[in-house]
């Protein structure tokens, strides 16, 4: 297979193109390197991969139609794409709206029209949100229960991608699966996550921010087991009418935020500071998946728990920023 991967550069994309490598797949990246976290971190990834037989990479917009498009041209071989790259964060879209609608309005679009453009694509893959659940107060979350009340513009935008997916495969029979991920974090993660954060600031003997004073529970989803759905997710073709499927990925706990720190702790050695704060505009008090349909179809079973992934992430974060 050759697959096209946007968001290479990033944490998810990185770690699904090393997976698909693995595995003998000949592997198209696709990122901007944007600097809407620090560059090198994602200039470092990058260069993990290049490393690799299989691997190419294109630098390049989502928003930038003739770039996207014009792969249907260049790459014809593209037979699945995975689609990974967006404007993410729930609070930056409080301050620059635009970037969410040209990266995941605009560039949702253009991979769309690309998947139907090229000759031979056999699926579309792309990220979604547990965003889009909004304030739901029916936990688990399950891909059953109504989506219509984002409480954010980044979550608008990835329900937006969803509905846009559905029409192509409707429209064109293009099949689209869509994964809903649930608080991804590991070695390699991203530095707006809550891990990183408060990792860093832990290290460093500064104050973190709890919000809704720790009152909030996060589904924490190991990169590893996202990976292993992601490619689940991308082997399994959905073949209804229209070809279609939206699953949640997520590790089926609902954590205490202050447990999540607890255990920041012990594996730093040191005890946070820490600044209780309201909570933040956009914000939800939980998110917990509901994951039957994932291990139905899927086969999909977490099997990382917060006590054994959050040691590994400090360990990496250890040694690759040199923090003692």
């Amino acid at each position: 297979m050759t697959v096209l991967v946007t968001g290479a550069a990033g944490f998810i994309g990185s770690n699904v193109a090393h997976a698909l490598l693995d595995r003998g797949d000949a592997v198209i990246g696709f990122d901007n390197m944007n600097d809407y976290y620090d560059v090198t971190l994602k200039e470092a990834r990058l260069r993990r991969l290049e490393l690799r037989d299989g691997f190419s990479f294109l630098k390049a917009e989502l928003a930038d139609r003739e770039a996207v498009i014009g792969l249907a041209r260049t790459r014809p071989e593209i037979d699945r794409i995975v689609h990974l790259a967006a404007q993410a964060g729930v609070r930056h879209s409080l301050t620059n709206p635009h970037a969410y609608t040209e990266s995941n309005i605009e560039g949702q679009l253009n991979i769309l029209e690309l998947a139907r453009a090229l000759p031979d694509l056999k699926h579309l893959t792309y990220a979604s949100s547990s965003s889009v659940y909004g304030g739901n107060d029916k936990a688990p979350f399950s891909i059953e229960d109504r989506v219509e009340k984002p409480v954010s513009l980044y979550a608008a935008t990835k329900r937006a991608g969803e509905l846009m997916a559905y029409c192509y495969s409707h429209l064109y029979a293009i099949p689209t699966t869509g994964l809903r991920f649930f608080t991804v974090y590991g070695p390699w993660g991203r530095p707006d996550m809550s891990a990183y954060i408060f990792t860093k600031a832990i290290f460093e003997g500064r104050p973190i921010k709890v919000f809704n004073n720790g009152d909030m529970r996060r589904d924490f989803t190991f990169i590893d087991d996202i990976v292993a759905g992601i490619l689940a997710a991308l082997d399994r073709v959905p073949s209804g009418t229209p070809p279609q499927m939206v699953y949640n990925l997520g590790n089926n706990r609902s954590e205490p935020l202050m447990r999540f720190i607890e255990l920041l702790e012990q594996a730093i050695g040191r005890e946070a500071i820490k600044e209780y704060e309201p909570m933040q505009p956009g914000d939800v008090k939980e998110t917990y998946a509901d994951i039957e349909a994932s291990r139905r179809d899927l086969g999909f079973e977490p099997t990382t728990s917060i006590d054994e992934g959050l040691p590994k992430f400090v360990d990496w974060f250890r040694n690759h920023h040199g923090y003692n």
